[in-house]
């Protein structure tokens, strides 16, 4: 695609417009989509799939810009590069919302029935499921979004039956009997990644549990009284002295009144209350873990509606929780409370309703993932895949080493359903890849299938193959696979990351992906998690609208350091963007000068300036290569940001205005002909990150142009650089900006001419500003320079120090010495007053006391400037008084 060339840009950036006219360019022209093609090397990404009920926040903003960066940077670098985009179905989730309506209408999904209301979920889908979608498409992403998958789509569904029935054939996938994570408002089962556990203040109960022959009684202490009704032994610690000599084997069961044993297990946390612990195999893991060493039984007394059952005697029909209070106040009464204590706990759950979770037994589905683990832990180990930072793979290797077997049964409705058949004849079980309408095993059609649906990390554990059509043996698997990186934050390592490389390795004998970058949490500016109860939530596609989208990218990349979590607010989003008008405003500059200009020039001929700005692009180019090759995303927008605001525009545009208005013909063109290579550079370096603005500068550019994103990346470019040459405008520039320190300090009128005397003992600092004096006096608006070897400070004159030179500016005629004493003293007594008030506070003991520690902290922070700037009044009136003097 060519563009005709508009070297006008309007006053200022209108981002709005550009932002939707580019991005529809690049969805028209196809700018975004990977090709079929061998020879060329190849970076593929994933997209986290969102969750189809979901919209754009913070978190999303964060992960799509850093894919993008990538995806951009490579693209550039002519790669064939494919970014595949989709969203996930998100079960409970989603489930969760068709429910909520049903439930406006008076209806719910059991009087509608599983064929209608899975009819239904679709509809929401195809109406609302493509909102975040068109959400991720204004951030600017650029995914092939021909490519678009669906979990629920039919090549990933055939995908992930094939996946089920494999497993189930290699013995790796069962059903039995397990406690598990069960909510009783979701009514599903959860994994122990779905289960949140959160500090919560409760209470230890002491239970006296008598022995049988009515004298004494052990103490045992828990949380769950509740649970006691199912309780079926006690259990101590072998090694525990306590219990060395107990008078019997066996208690009774407060409330119920049976007789049940006393057992000996490790497992036991002699640590914990009196070290006895009650055990309720059908209600807690542990437990039940112990349960199946002694072949204790299991009595289940909590029904799936988090209920007493039948099995709970008097208490049926009670809420768990009311069944508490009311066990609580019978033991009392029966003398068998010991006591109660305060004790903060974990308390489970469920991480969609936030119900408390109820450990139950039950039959699951579940994966025997121990075997599938070792692959994944060798993945890492040896280094096949990388993990970013680091530091996460010390945590990747303990819950690995450690890791249970993965619950991937759940009662609802919405997701891939077990493909699983139970014949009602034979009684056997089956499954199959594809839906059975007769028994493989004696060939009658009464065939009833199993009700559950699959955990939806399932299925988005497939998603690196899966995406690219596995289990065909595609051209996009042949090409892209295994996939380049995978940014994802660091919550889900387990949740997603752990399942996607054991399931890659195991089916597709390969990594799914070579690098994982995990990113932090983005947080307001104060460190506090965002959340809608705090008020702190910050809506990207508002921030957009407000801000424009390119300032929004360059902040969230700025702050994404590895390992640290971003804050970030909307002052932080206004100071880039500054940044995005400077960049706005400097090409307007540069265009007024290269309207005729082409990129070509005779290094050897180039001014001090022109071969200097060469030399930084190049070394700018290099630490942003590196710093984006190495994940260190917040180091490629400062390296780019420090180099277009402090030294190409604060710098190099100012010092090369006489060049640009030279009568020199041929100064005049070399001078633009550079100019014009360092904007064409730097709208390279600009464009993965702020993709919008530099798209639109760069078609402003002479002579015809393709998308900015299909031209090639800079390379560094290693004749032009030169440490001493930079050496050399280093030191000019420290004493240029010693001059005009000087200037700004003692407020010397801009117009007014000076003086400037420099001593530099140095001589070969002395030979460079010699030969470069012009320079510093026109930078400087400086009459008359002076340089010496040595010299002392004339009477009457302000002075500065760089590194190892000095620099006078006589006074006499600049200023009114006794004017300015009287503002500066007008100035101290007004901020004298400030201070005091603000000291004021901080001694008062009341406000000490009921202040919040924000407050207080940014009085303290008021305080402190106001004591800087006292110092700085004084220094400048010292300063003043010497001159005088």
């Amino acid at each position: 695609m060519t563009n005709t060339t508009n070297t006008d840009l309007p006053k200022a950036y209108e981002f709005h417009a550009i932002e939707e006219r580019w991005y529809n360019e690049w969805l028209e022209k196809k700018t975004f989509a990977a090709k079929m093609e061998e020879g060329r090397e190849s970076f593929s990404i994933v997209i986290p799939p969102p969750n189809v009920t979901g919209v754009l926040h913070i978190g999303h903003a964060l992960n799509n810009t850093l894919q993008d960066i990538l995806v951009r940077y490579r693209r550039m670098q002519g790669m064939n590069v494919l970014w595949v985009p989709g969203t996930d179905h998100a079960g409970i989730a989603t489930q969760n919302v068709v429910e909520r309506q049903l439930a406006a209408e008076n209806t719910d999904r059991h009087a509608v029935g599983r064929e209608k209301f899975i009819e239904r979920v679709w509809k929401w889908r195809a109406k609302s499921g493509g909102q975040i979608i068109n959400q991720l498409k204004r951030l600017g992403c650029s995914c092939d979004w021909d490519r678009e998958r669906f979990t629920m789509d039919e090549g990933l569904s055939r995908a992930v039956r094939k996946v089920f029935t494999t497993l189930y054939n290699q013995g790796l996938i069962y059903k039995g009997d397990y406690i598990i994570n069960w909510c009783p408002r979701c009514h599903t089962a959860l994994s122990d990644l779905e289960v949140e556990h959160e500090p919560t203040a409760g209470k230890l109960y002491n239970i006296r549990y008598p022995y049988t022959a009515g004298d004494g009684y052990l103490i045992v202490a828990t949380t769950r009284p509740e649970t006691l009704l199912g309780d079926t032994a006690v259990a101590v610690h072998p090694d525990d002295e306590r219990y060395n000599q107990l008078p019997e084997k066996a208690v009774i069961l407060p409330i119920v009144g049976k007789k049940i044993p006393i057992i000996f297990d490790t497992h036991v946390e002699r640590e914990f209350g009196t070290g006895a612990l009650k055990v309720t195999p059908a209600h807690d893991l542990n437990d039940f873990e112990i349960g199946r060493r002694h072949d204790l039984p299991l009595v289940t007394v909590i029904d799936d509606n988090g209920v007493m059952n039948e099995q709970a005697g008097k208490y049926m029909g009670l809420d768990r929780f009311a069944c508490r209070r009311q066990i609580v106040a019978d033991l009392e009464e029966a003398g068998l409370l010991e006591g109660v204590d305060d004790y903060e706990h974990g308390v489970g759950t469920c991480y969609r309703c936030h119900t408390v979770i109820e450990p139950s037994l039950s039959k699951q589905w579940f994966v025997s993932i121990k075997p599938l683990a070792a692959k994944a832990i060798a993945a890492v180990k040896e280094g096949k895949i990388r993990i970013h930072p680091k530091s996460w793979e010390s945590t990747y290797f303990n819950w690995m080493n450690n890791i249970r077997d993965w619950c991937i049964s759940r009662q609802i409705w919405w997701g891939h359903q077990i493909p699983a058949w139970t014949c009602e004849d034979c009684h056997e079980m089956s499954v199959a890849d594809e839906d059975l309408t007769v028994c493989p095993k004696c060939g009658s059609a009464n065939l009833s299938r199993e009700s559950d649906v699959l955990d939806t990390w399932f299925s988005s554990g497939l998603w690196p193959f899966s995406t690219l059509g596995w289990p065909d043996d595609s051209k996009e698997l042949k090409t892209f696979y295994p996939t380049s990186v995978l940014i994802t934050s660091f919550d889900i390592l387990f949740f997603w990351v752990a399942r996607m490389i054991m399931l890659g390795t195991h089916f597709m004998e390969e990594i799914p992906f070579k690098d994982v970058y995990l990113h932090a949490l983005v947080r307001d500016a104060d460190g506090h998690k965002m959340s809608k109860s705090k008020g702190n939530v910050m809506d990207p596609l508002i921030v957009m609208d407000k801000y424009g989208t390119d300032a929004f990218r360059f902040t969230l990349t700025a702050f994404a350091a590895q390992g640290r979590d971003i804050r970030i607010s909307e002052d932080r989003i206004e100071g880039y963007r500054h940044f995005i008008n400077k960049v706005w405003n400097a090409s307007r500059f540069a265009l007024m000068h290269v309207s005729a200009a082409t990129s070509s020039f005779n290094y050897e001929e180039l001014s001090l300036l022109d071969k200097w700005i060469l030399s930084r692009v190049t070394r700018t180019i290099r630490q942003y290569q590196d710093a984006l090759d190495k994940f260190y995303f917040n180091e490629a927008a400062s390296v780019v940001y420090q180099f277009v605001w402090h030294e190409f525009c604060d710098w190099y545009l100012e010092w090369i205005k006489p060049a640009l208005f030279s009568d020199s013909v041929q100064e005049k063109a070399r001078t633009q002909a550079v100019l014009l290579t360092v904007m064409e550079i730097i709208l390279k370096l600009l464009h993965p990150i702020t993709p919008f603005i530099s798209e639109e500068i760069w078609h402003a550019l002479p002579g015809e142009r393709a998308f900015l994103m299909l031209e090639s990346f800079p390379v560094p470019e290693e004749s032009w650089e030169s440490d001493d040459l930079e050496d050399t405008v280093t030191l000019l520039m420290g004493v240029i900006g010693g001059i005009r320190n000087i200037r700004s300090e003692m407020q010397i009128h801009p117009s007014a001419g000076i003086t400037a005397i420099i001593v530099c003992a140095n001589p070969h600092k002395r030979e460079r500003l010699l030969t470069y004096a012009k320079d510093v006096t026109s930078m400087t608006r400086a009459n008359d320079l002076q340089i010496a070897a040595n010299g002392e400070c004339p009477k009457g004159a302000a002075s500065y120090i760089y590194d190892d030179i000095e620099i006078f500016v006589p006074m006499s005629g600049l200023i009114n010495t006794e004017r300015e004493l009287q503002k500066l003293a007008r100035e101290k007594e007004k901020i004298a007053a400030q201070l005091k008030r603000t000291e004021g506070k901080l001694a008062n003991k009341k406000f000490l006391a009921n202040a919040p520690a924000e407050v207080i902290s940014k009085e303290k922070e008021k305080a402190a400037g106001f004591t800087a700037t006292m110092a700085k009044i004084n220094e400048n009136a010292q300063r003043l008084r010497d001159i005088e003097g």
